[in-house]
């Protein structure tokens, strides 16, 4: 089984659910519901489910919401590398409306302590590593040793860029072979470092030679998959890089299902696109992305971050394949 190490965040999520998401000043009744989720926890659930063998490498508290981490990674068969860390397990703030939409506030915690020589410590686990799965709730030093790692072990550097305002240097996304914002991050990243101030709610409507070249701007050695929820995702390649495409760019459609709660369902589609390279790293990219694709829609009809990843028999069972 192909291994994916995923370098990451666990928080407790915190949930409440009103039919609309609350403004400045304003107070709303609504659903309190708690669990698991950060980033990092959610994309190594998915990966685990959608058939990776899953290391999972994080910080966390001396409380209940490390216990439940643990637990919860023994549950999926995830190999946990968790950091000890004084500071409590991190938390997470989400607002949840009627139509699936969410906003969120992230309390780091523990995360915050993740060093790079934690990162650098589990070394056998990058050794056999197909890819290696990173996001921006931990601290930028440890993510860029990750991502340093699986490049000098031959794995391939997978980098979502989330959330939005998290900081980001050239020279660290550099080091992602694939990088996967969402439109948001994509409009902050291409302001930050490519000069084009760009609204996150427009990114969609972009013609696709435009949208490819601000991604050739923004990672020139590498591939850009800028998710855009209900309409698909947009991937742009290097023309010196096509994943087995036979395209440098192009755009894929979104699944139809009924969304729930969409929280969760970028990672969920990192997750299982990772697992999916892991598991045919000679397949043209496309496939992995349709599988990514159908397994997030999957993941938003249902309420929760973590436990509501599905498995990969049920994404089969609901689209084929």
């Amino acid at each position: 089984m192909s291994r994916v190490v995923v370098v990451g965040s666990f928080n407790v999520d915190h949930v409440w659910s009103t039919d609309t998401l609350p403004q400045p000043g304003e107070t709303l009744g609504g659903r309190y519901t708690t669990g698991p989720g950060g980033k990092g926890f959610n994309q190594a659930v998915a990966c685990a489910r959608s058939g990776a063998r899953t290391t999972f490498v994080c910080a966390l508290g001396d409380d209940p919401g490390g216990r439940l981490a643990r637990a919860l990674a023994a549950d999926d068969g995830i190999d946990l590398r968790a950091l000890d860390s004084t500071e409590p397990t991190g938390t997470a703030g989400i607002y949840v409306d009627g139509e699936g939409r969410n906003s969120i506030v992230i309390g780091a915690g523990a995360n915050a302590a993740l060093s790079p020589g934690h990162v650098d410590a589990q070394r056998d686990a990058f050794d056999d590593a197909r890819v290696v799965l990173a996001q921006l709730e931990s601290p930028t030093e440890a993510i860029a040793a990750a991502l340093r790692t699986a490049r000098a072990r031959g794995a391939v550097a997978l980098l979502n860029p989330a959330p939005a305002n998290a900081p980001t240097t050239r020279e660290l996304l550099a080091l992602a072979e694939v990088t996967t914002p969402n439109e948001t991050e994509f409009a902050g990243l291409v302001s930050r470092h490519v000069g084009e101030r760009l609204d996150g709610d427009a990114v969609a409507s972009l013609d696709q030679p435009h949208l490819h070249a601000l991604c050739r701007d923004l990672l020139p050695a590498g591939t850009v998959v800028v998710t855009l929820g209900a309409s698909g995702c947009f991937v742009s390649h290097a023309d010196d890089a096509l994943r087995g495409d036979d395209k440098a760019f192009y755009r894929l459609g979104a699944e139809q299902v009924r969304v729930v709660d969409s929280t969760g369902a970028g990672d969920a589609f990192n997750g299982a696109l990772a697992a999916a390279i892991a598991d045919a790293p000679d397949a043209a990219f496309a496939g992995h992305l349709q599988f990514a694709s159908r397994y997030a829609a999957l993941s938003t009809e249902r309420e929760g971050a973590a436990l509501a990843m599905p498995r990969r028999e049920e994404v089969a069972a609901r689209f084929g394949g």
